[in-house]
């Protein structure tokens, strides 16, 4: 194929300890053009019926969107789609950053994983060349050190690592899968799923040389300046880029819809201390972006007071915000700022997590447990 996607799908038979390269015809890639069209294809085509979430038949693909790499703003996703451990249907989960843009620098649309380690292992991909590598000596470890183990191994300080943390190595249902710290594959359990099959990480570094967007790369790139000014201009951006997705706290709760108690409310009588000018003031320490991306929505947040939190894990979104906050009854942003941390540590999806903490307090509350 000319222009786009070089077709190339990486299967790893983790059972068998190989891989082989499937390269689509341009008919099916435009029927399923990238993320989780094509995710769904595969997944769908190969998936036997009733299978176990958790075990090994189970499929985990990683596919990334059609202009993922290209330098256009927000074009940065790619999708993990398996069984879902959590609701035992189908799973898709999205993350943006830099590891899918890496994966497609590398000449590879998608990863498919099959079957089962014997033992943990990791996947380092170096444009074409890939190898399968022991992870005994990774497991158990967090996300930062994992991180830093494999760039060192690698001799290259921007190697990008897609990892699960101690949560997806025990299962845990809603277990996340994150990149480079700060972006995470959550909700449905994919992170349960890779770990099920024993894979700590996958490590990708490529050369850009097997992609190609046009005949002429000077009218992408300018289109891709002309998306960013008009990204960075939009009203509706301008929110994000001052203020990230915990600028909403307030607006929500004006309107009677943020999470409250297990959500038997809609508005927190202790919204003033965990809204965004309370964050800004308290917690912010950083902008960040992902690849190509002109809105830098991500918060980057530091506290050595009460908690030590850590910024190398980014910093709480809304959902984190409202979920261990409102909706757990809590009006402290250094103690929200700590149960967003631990969760990116332990690659928990936060959404979830919140919500089982706000579930167990309404049940306490109850006297059932």
């Amino acid at each position: 194929m000319a222009f786009g996607t070089t077709g190339r799908i990486l299967w790893v038979d983790l059972t068998q300890g190989t891989t082989y390269v499937e390269t689509l015809d341009e008919a099916t890639y435009r029927l399923y053009p990238g993320g989780k069209a094509l995710g769904a294809y595969l997944l769908l085509r190969h998936l036997p019926a009733n299978v176990d979430p958790l075990g090994p038949d189970n499929i985990l693909v990683l596919a990334s969107g059609l202009l993922t790499g290209a330098p256009f703003s927000t074009a940065t996703r790619f999708s993990a789609i398996a069984r879902s451990p959590l609701t035992g249907t189908y799973g898709e989960s999205e993350a943006a950053g830099f590891w899918g843009p890496e994966l497609k620098m590398a000449g590879w649309e998608a990863i498919v994983l099959t079957g089962r380690a014997p033992q943990p292992v990791w996947i380092h991909i170096r444009d074409d060349k890939v190898e399968i590598r022991d992870a005994t000596h990774l497991w158990g470890h967090e996300p930062l050190e994992v991180q830093t183990a494999i760039r060192a191994e690698t001799g290259d300080k921007v190697t990008r690592v897609l990892q699960i943390g101690i949560g997806g190595e025990n299962l845990v249902r809603y277990a996340a899968i994150t990149n480079d710290l700060r972006h995470y594959n959550g909700r449905n359990g994919m992170g349960a799923v890779m770990g099920s099959k024993l894979v700590k990480a996958i490590g990708v570094r490529g050369s850009g040389k097997w992609i190609q967007y046009a005949h002429d790369a000077q009218p992408v790139v300018e289109l891709g300046r002309r998306l960013a000014k008009g990204v960075k201009e939009h009203p509706q951006s301008w929110d994000l880029q001052e203020k990230g997705t915990p600028g909403i706290t307030s607006a929500l709760n004006a309107a009677g819809i943020l999470p409250t108690r297990n959500f038997h409310q809609g508005a927190f009588e202790g919204v003033d201390n965990i809204k965004w000018e309370a964050y800004e003031k308290e917690l912010l320490t950083a902008r960040k972006s992902c690849y190509a991306c002109a809105v830098r929505c991500k918060r980057e947040v530091r506290v050595d007071d009460r908690y030590q939190v850590s910024d190398q894990y980014g910093g709480p979104e809304y959902e984190a915000v409202s979920g261990f906050g409102s909706n757990c009854g809590v009006d402290d942003l250094q103690a929200i700022a700590k149960a967003n941390e631990l969760c990116n540590r332990y690659t928990l999806d936060a959404i979830s997590t919140a919500s089982v903490v706000a579930f167990a307090m309404e049940c306490f509350e109850h006297g059932l447990i």
